[in-house]
């Protein structure tokens, strides 16, 4: 379909459970040779380069755009037809629905292989209905793109039909080794599905999937009719999935299956089967029991101890455009939204300074200063000097992963101590030049005290070390600000991707001396709590946490596949290796529930580490069904502060848990 139809904006006026497969290291093969361990790298001939484009649908407003050299003045927003750029589709419940199944498809087309791509899409459904029971509405959701609803409520906005996720088959042109191992960067919100397969076969009629791994997000999401598998159990093997996040959602009988960690957030299911290492539920009514963990391996908390919802956008009676941005709840359980409106407020889009990737950070930095929110329409922005938020209480809300990049060594973002800030589905790049941060939150001597009512929150706030290019940071986030929340982050230092990387069992040292991140994520304020923290192949440390009274729901870990050598994976003091997960020495609370950390020595399987965790022995700090595995090459040697078993190439995929740290 030619884009000028494809993303035209379309407005209206007015149970039986498969057997999952067993546990499994993240293992994957190409056309019968294995080739590396999740995220799987994805064959030379299904690489897009970033300024690629795919045939059939051009890339519009997703390649790199350097910015002006002159701010931009105020501009107005039309509140009832606000101007979100060529990569937002917006329809309504008029638009034929032949068009809109035909536009979905097209799109998911050019995104279903598009990993290491520039394109950035999001497409919103006003309220109504989209679908019938004889003529559903069926499409799939791919790489960097976003689906969303724009009614006050999930239910404004019914498909009648399925919104889906499969595995991604990687051999034999297309027809085995099929995995959801790096089904990363996609959206669905703020809708009901009333799930319908008509016209699909008998296995996909089971069920609505969404096979997904990291940096996905579920989010105000009501299924009913069928099934949510998250795994794709009708494609060819070997099926596996790892790491997800669902929060303030209604779900049906959930299969988990294959699915490695995966957390769960105030919401209610109807059921749960299956897991393989650690799915953990917060907050969840109708969550399993966890007594006798590992077996099975759930982790339940009754009540979420701090949460905020993601900010949304909605369109209220009149027409006009408006971004909801939930309050800030402690000791939390099931969706915000089942007695009446999620609490917290509205801004009207007005209010919001809507940025392209045309608008350098002066621009942006200027509406921020003006006391403007900032919304980011999809695509790749170069950023060359850092984004300064400064006032409390704002709001960055990015559409269609909508990608800053680190351009001269910049540090991306800084909230100052401002308390209320929110920031919200956007992935923050390394750039070429070794940047000292990707993001920073409160300042590093110590700020003033903020209100714990109002946290600064970060939401589905995902960031990359290569991939589609080189890239090089010290830290890719810090924390210093005190009373905040993460509510989802993936920080990833890539194992896989386009410019500098051999995508081999071997040889991949090149990557290591240029593809640098050096630690994912240092924390150093107080009363910091994250909800689904996942990090991943850093260099040193992956994660240190050095705050006091942290609070952490599911971790999960891979530590780096490619450090050449033990020389290059000891600590200076003679340790071997660096744990996955560190408490600072001088740390006295914490508490950490539901966390794993994985090894693969890609190039060297005789690289020993010698902890999985590593944490203060005082009663105030805890550690709750944690875990370390093998998945195909490496040791590690204890699970936290030489305790628990090793785990080496003799029990790949068996995992050595520790119920609790210290024994009560």
């Amino acid at each position: 379909m030619a884009l000028g139809t494809a993303l035209t904006r379309v407005y209206s006026q007015t149970s039986t459970v498969p057997t999952a497969p067993a546990p499994h290291p993240r293992r994957a093969t190409l056309n019968g040779e294995e080739i590396r361990v999740s995220p799987l790298a994805p064959p030379p001939s299904r690489v897009r380069r970033a300024a690629a484009v795919v045939t059939g649908l051009a890339l519009v407003g997703g390649a790199l755009l350097a910015a002006p050299a002159h701010a931009a003045p105020p501009r107005p927003v039309d509140p009832v037809n606000p101007d979100f750029g060529p990569n937002v589709q917006i329809f309504g419940p008029d638009a034929p629905l032949t068009e809109i199944q035909s536009t979905m498809d097209a799109l998911a087309d050019q995104q279903r292989d598009n990993e290491m791509g520039s394109a950035r899409h999001a497409v919103y459904f006003l309220p109504g209905e989209y679908g019938t029971a004889a003529q559903p509405l069926q499409f799939e959701v791919g790489y960097y793109t976003e689906v969303a609803g724009l009614g006050a409520a999930p239910g404004d906005v019914t498909v009648n039909g399925a919104i889906e996720v499969y595995n991604r088959c990687l051999g034999d042109g297309g027809t085995t080794n099929c995995i959801a191992l790096n089904n990363f960067w996609r959206t669905l919100s703020n809708l009901s599905i009333q799930v319908n397969k008509a016209g699909q076969d008998g296995c996909r009629q089971s069920a609505n999937f969404w096979a997904v791994s990291q940096a996905v997000s579920m989010r105000r999401v009501e299924i009913g009719g069928a099934n949510l598998s998250l795994m794709d159990y009708c494609t060819a093997g070997p099926q596996y999935a790892s790491g997800g996040y669902i929060a303030d959602s209604n779900l049906p009988f959930v299969i988990s299956g294959s699915q490695q960690q995966w957390l769960t957030r105030n919401s209610a299911v109807a059921g749960w089967s299956n897991g393989v290492w650690n799915q953990v539920f917060s907050g969840v009514q109708g969550a399993p029991d966890d007594a006798g963990f590992p077996n099975p391996p759930y982790t339940t908390i009754d009540q979420t101890p701090v949460s905020r919802e993601k900010p949304y956008l909605y369109v209220d009676d009149s027409g006009r455009y408006n971004v909801r941005v939930p309050a800030a709840q402690t000791a939390t359980s099931g969706t915000s939204w089942a007695a009446a409106e999620t609490a917290g407020r509205s801004i009207p889009i007005t209010e919001f300074f809507i940025a392209t990737p045309d608008d350098s950070v002066k621009d942006i930095n200027n509406a921020l200063a003006r006391g403007q929110h900032l919304i980011f329409t999809p695509g790749v922005y170069d950023i060359d000097r850092t984004i300064e938020v400064k006032r409390a209480r704002t709001v960055i809300l990015g559409m269609g992963h909508a990608t800053l990049t680190s351009a001269r060594g910049a540090v991306p973002v800084e909230v100052k101590d401002a308390a209320g800030v929110v920031i919200a589905g956007i992935t923050v790049d390394a750039g070429e030049t070794l940047s000292p941060a990707l993001m920073r939150i409160g300042s590093a001597k110590g700020g003033k005290k903020l209100d714990p009512a109002d946290p600064i929150t970060l939401s589905d706030v995902y960031f990359r070390v290569g991939g589609p290019h080189i890239g090089k940071v010290t830290t890719a986030l810090e924390v210093n600000a005190d009373n905040m929340l993460i509510d989802h982050i993936w920080v990833w230092r890539a194992d896989h991707g386009i410019e500098g990387f051999t995508n081999g069992v071997n040889g991949d040292t090149d990557r290591w001396n240029t593809n640098i991140g050096t630690t994912g994520v240092v924390v150093n304020g107080a009363n910091v709590t994250a909800t689904g923290l996942f990090v991943e192949h850093f260099q040193t440390y992956n994660t240190v946490w050095n705050g006091q009274n942290g609070r952490v729901i599911l971790y999960q870990n891979e530590l780096p596949y490619d450090p050449p050598s033990q020389a290059d994976w000891t600590q200076p003091n003679g340790t071997l290796g660096y744990p996955g997960y560190k408490i600072g020495d001088k740390v006295t609370t914490h508490r950490l529930d539901g966390a794993g950390v994985y090894v693969f020595n890609q190039n060297d399987p005789s690289i020993v580490t010698a902890n999985g965790f590593e944490a203060p022995q005082t009663p105030g700090v805890q550690l709750h069904h944690i875990m370390t595995v093998n998945l195909a090459a490496g040791t590690i040697q204890h699970v936290v502060n030489g305790i628990g078993d090793q785990v080496d190439n003799s029990r790949t995929g068996i995992p050595a848990y520790v119920v609790d740290y210290p024994t009560p």
